[in-house]
């Protein structure tokens, strides 16, 4: 079963920027980044198909997340315009049936980053 390792995160200001990064260990079809926040479910932020390079974004983060992927099996979501309520713990993840149409079917998991921004 193909593994994921996320990389990244840390602390920033609101305004500020980081990125992510998410290494599988195999090629993967699918993939999406996913953040908990405290006291709140997990959402699936940003989704990309590897192939097409189609993306997904929640309303809360268009225009100021960016997912993409390489050519090495490594996936990046760049966040920009950072805000206090973008604090969590963000995950890749991706489904081993190369669907990733919905939140349930994601089922291999990275460990997560944790992001903090502070206002």
């Amino acid at each position: 079963q193909v593994q994921l390792v996320e990389s990244g995160g840390g602390s920033a200001q609101a305004g500020g920027s980081l990125s992510l990064s998410c290494t599988a260990s195999s090629q993967i079809y699918c993939m999406g980044w996913f953040r908990q926040r405290p006291g709140k479910e997990r959402e699936l932020v940003a989704r990309i198909y590897i192939s097409s390079g189609n993306t997904y974004y929640v309303d809360s983060v268009k225009g100021r997340f960016t997912i993409s992927r390489d050519n090495t099996n490594q996936m990046y979501l760049r966040m920009d315009s950072l805000k206090p309520e973008d604090t969590a713990m963000y995950y890749c993840a991706t489904d081993s049936f190369s669907r990733c149409r919905r939140a349930t079917e994601y089922d291999v998991w990275g460990q997560g980053t944790q992001v903090t921004v502070s206002s």
